[in-house]
């Protein structure tokens, strides 16, 4: 995949989960039963179809406990897979093989998840020039990760923060006491590279906001008539990008009105985790 998770954010969340499993005794159950010194081999497995994602954090649970372990990647994150496709395969000690299993597959099959479900979206505007993105709405704390899975899946990413781009919604609007009020403080005080969108809910709205030297209008819940309206206003002006009420019936629709984006929460706040496991290897 283009962009790599960085490797001290994987490291960062790999070693919090493996410690609240591990909590204050260790592994209780495979300790006592496992020798120290016995060594394994197991495969990463996918029961059902789906894109894959997450290989990076999968590998660096089972390396915080053998940083001598072996994890051969048959499929790259980004690459679809079949059922009952082995993904990897990994070789080391025993004890890290077992202990490691929850953490490495909890991660790995929450990110297939989302790049699956990314992907199914993805399919449904082909060839209409929309592009799929995601929103703010995830996990707390695994934010980078669940947004590296969308891009796994062929979507884009939003913003990742409040920090790296403006979106004026309806509340700053009303809180500022007018949308011109808003524009002209944060042209006070945004830097030259930073991007400001503004949201907007009616066509009224949006003719407003065109009045301003801004550079995308989100289009907030509108239906696709008035999304196709919404879209011929803002042509050759703006960035548009509809949001709100899109889900795999109705993205096909929203993208043939001719927005550029459409953002998609369901991404990250409603995938099912891809069914996968660890086989062990005899």
């Amino acid at each position: 995949m283009d962009y790599p998770l960085p490797e001290y954010l994987v490291e960062k969340a790999v070693r919090e989960a493996l410690a609240e499993d591990l909590g204050l005794a260790g592994d209780i159950t495979t300790d006592p039963i496992i020798p120290e010194d016995a060594r394994g081999a197991a495969a990463i497995v996918v029961r059902e179809p789906g894109r894959i994602a997450g290989l990076d954090l999968a590998e660096a649970a089972f390396r915080a406990l053998d940083p001598g372990v072996k994890f051969e990647r048959l499929l790259d994150d980004g690459a679809a897979a079949e059922a009952g496709a082995t993904i990897a395969r990994v070789e080391g000690k025993t004890r890290a093989l077992l202990t490691g299993e929850r953490t490495a597959l909890n991660f790995f099959g929450r990110l297939c998840g989302i790049a699956t479900l990314t992907a199914a979206f993805v399919a449904k505007v082909e060839g209409t020039g929309a592009r799929i993105a995601d929103t703010r709405k995830t996990t707390p704390g695994l934010r980078a990760f669940e947004k590296y899975a969308v891009r796994c899946g062929g979507g884009a990413n939003h913003r990742f923060g409040l920090h790296d781009a403006v979106l004026v919604k309806d509340n700053h609007i009303a809180a500022a006491g007018g949308l011109g009020s808003a524009l002209e403080r944060l042209r006070a005080r945004a830097g030259h590279m930073v991007k400001i969108e503004v949201e907007v809910d009616t066509l009224d709205q949006l003719r407003d906001a065109l009045q301003f030297p801004i550079d995308a209008v989100l289009l907030d819940n509108m239906d696709v008539p008035t999304l196709r309206e919404a879209v011929a206003l803002a042509q050759g002006k703006v960035l548009t990008e509809a949001s709100g009420g899109v889900n795999l019936e109705t993205v096909a629709a929203i993208a043939e009105t001719g927005v550029d984006l459409i953002s998609v929460g369901a991404l990250t706040h409603s995938p099912r985790n891809l069914d996968s496991s660890l086989e062990w290897t005899p």
